[in-house]
Order: structure tokens, then C-alpha cells, then sequence
């Protein structure tokens, strides 16, 4: 997660409190959800951003995982989500979002 995303990110968490903010990921692979789901979570793991070593214990999900693909319009995950999530190893995306949720 680049810096400026958790700049945002954390803005949105101090003015909204951490109860009302849900974090979407996209990311394409499951290293790179895990990396970006912890920086929101537990910190920056990388030490370099504003989120080092503040620990915001946001809600996070990615976008293919089943509770949240539900939640969206068939349709509008059709048009957005489905061909990019048919090339995706989405197991593995899963598997790395539970284990950062596992942490909290």
C-alpha cells in the first residue's frame, strides 16, 4: 500500500473511528493483499509509512472474498469484478486475509 493510500486510510480512521471504516483490497495476488490487509491492521510492516507501527485494527476484506462478493450487485460484480477474478488464485487471496484477521 503506497503511502499516500495510508495517509488516507488513516485520516478516515481518526475522523470516523475504527468501528465505522471497512478497507476494500483488490490486489491481484494473495502476498500482496496480506501486505496491504496487515499495513491496515497492525501497522506498515515495511516501517516506512504512516501507518508504522500504528496499529488501526480495521475491518479488512478483499473484494473476491465470498461474504463480500454477496454483498455487491450480480450484475455490477459481473461488469467490474468476474473476469479479473477468474484469473486469480482466489484460495490463496483468502487464505492470506484470514490469517491477517487471525492476528487481531
Amino acid at each position: 500500500m503506497d503511502l499516500e493510500n495510508q495517509k488516507r486510510v488513516k485520516e478516515f480512521a481518526e475522523q470516523y473511528g475504527k468501528d465505522d471504516v471497512v478497507v476494500l483490497i483488490g490486489a491481484a495476488e494473495g502476498e500482496a493483499a496480506g501486505l496491504a490487509a496487515e499495513t491496515v491492521t497492525l501497522g506498515d510492516p515495511t516501517y516506512a509509512g504512516p501507518l508504522a507501527g500504528v496499529s488501526l485494527g480495521l475491518s479488512v476484506y478483499h473484494i473476491c472474498e465470498p461474504g463480500i462478493k454477496a454483498e455487491i450487485d450480480e450484475t455490477v460484480y459481473d461488469e467490474q469484478i468476474s473476469m479479473m477474478e477468474m484469473v486469480l488464485d482466489v484460495d490463496d487471496i483468502i487464505a492470506e486475509m484470514t490469517a491477517v484477521r487471525d492476528q487481531l
